[in-house]
């Protein structure tokens, strides 16, 4: 973790009490590379070898579910890249996909039959991302949750986007999305919001050219299961798992972010 996304991430942590019992904590710093070790490489807590500094895995584990607690995943995520740059207009994209069984005999919450894993016990990822592939609110919920009960939760979860003069914007011209979210009463509602409902009908042709503007939802979920831990859900707690999808959208957007603006 580099001294740029620190800085960012610092003012953001709460501060550990000065008269606090017990030894001295890890350094903040040291444990949150402890838990990115642990995103990227998807080992066991007890696992997380003490030679790198980072302390134990119970440290970082009880530091992770203090940060989680005090909301900082919320606010850590850097603002979404531009959406004016390389002239891309503004859209947004819904997928669901990762569908991971949950390896605990007696599973946990948000955990449900999976439709397509001979109903295994699992849970699965909702996500909406604008037309680069940027993501935007990632939602975790059963796997047996129908794709699009969740079309206006992820809409209204949409950060506001900075980048312009202005108020930053938080709703998009339009919103694609393939069969599996066809649904007239959202349609009106994304229009009362003022949202273009790009969706194609169940038993009518695709819409021609939407394949070459979703294929961008197959990017952002390499994106995301790139980090390991993503891809099999250990965490029987849905907040610690959301935790860890809410650092890794966050490292997501900071490297579009640095890119696009050494």
């Amino acid at each position: 973790m580099d001294d740029d996304l620190w800085t960012l991430i610092e003012p953001l942590l709460p501060p550990w009490p000065e008269r606090s019992p017990g030894p001295r904590p890890v350094a903040d710093r040291l444990c949150l590379q402890g838990i990115l070790y642990v995103l990227y490489n998807d080992i066991a807590w007890q696992l997380l070898p003490m030679e790198l500094g980072f302390g134990s895995g119970q440290t970082c584990w009880r530091r992770l579910e203090r940060w989680q607690q005090a909301g900082v995943g919320e606010q850590a995520a850097p603002h979404p890249a531009r959406r004016t740059e390389r002239g891309r207009p503004a859209r947004l994209v819904e997928g669901v996909r990762g569908r991971f069984p949950h390896p605990r005999e007696k599973g946990g919450a948000d955990t449900g039959p999976s439709p397509v894993d001979r109903r295994k016990t699992g849970s699965k990822h909702h996500l909406i991302y604008d037309g680069r592939g940027t993501p935007l609110k990632v939602i975790t919920t059963a796997a047996n949750v129908n794709d699009v009960t969740q079309t206006l939760t992820l809409v209204d979860g949409i950060p506001p986007v900075a980048g312009r003069p202005g108020r930053p914007r938080r709703r998009p011209e339009a919103l694609l999305g393939d069969k599996g979210y066809d649904s007239n009463a959202h349609r009106d509602e994304l229009r009362k919001r003022r949202i273009l409902p790009v969706i194609s009908r169940r038993g009518a042709p695709n819409i021609k050219g939407i394949g070459k503007l979703r294929y961008v939802v197959e990017q952002t979920f390499a994106l995301l299961h790139h980090f390991k831990r993503l891809a099999v859900r250990w965490e029987r707690r849905t907040e610690l798992h959301d935790a860890f999808v809410s650092l890794a959208c966050s490292l997501i957007c900071w490297r579009r972010l640095k890119k696009a603006h050494p």
